[in-house]
């Protein structure tokens, strides 16, 4: 089991950045890729970024492409989501998600934290 806890969300004007943290536990953190997902209100669950167990490589949605940066720091068990330029229509919960052989399936993902909510004013 890998257990995730998601820090960081909240509320920020449009054009505003945020951090996000996740915190694994639990098997070795650098067997995983690591990914962001978001779900706002009346949608589905769609993939923000992933970053595979070396941090060697990263993908992103076309929507935050530019925008957003995913990183992880295997020493300390952490994947970051740097989100700037925030918009409206990024408000949503965003998860952390964590997968062997994960990209941008969210049924490729194993184990996923409880969410953090982001907000973006206009």
């Amino acid at each position: 089991q890998v257990q995730l806890v998601e820090s960081g969300g909240g509320l920020v004007q449009t054009g505003g950045s945020l951090r996000l943290s996740c915190t694994a536990s639990g098997r070795t953190f650098s067997d995983y890729a690591m990914g962001w997902f978001r779900q706002a209100p009346g949608k589905e669950r769609e993939f923000v970024a992933a970053v595979t167990w070396s941090g060697g490589s990263t993908y992103y949605a076309d929507s935050v492409k530019g925008r957003f940066t995913i990183s992880r720091d295997n020493a300390k068990n952490m994947v970051y989501l740097q989100m700037n330029a925030l918009k409206p229509e990024d408000t949503a919960v965003y998860y952390c998600a964590a997968g062997r052989l994960a990209i941008g399936a969210a049924d490729e993902y194993e184990f996923w934290g409880q969410g953090t909510q982001v907000t973006v004013s206009s």
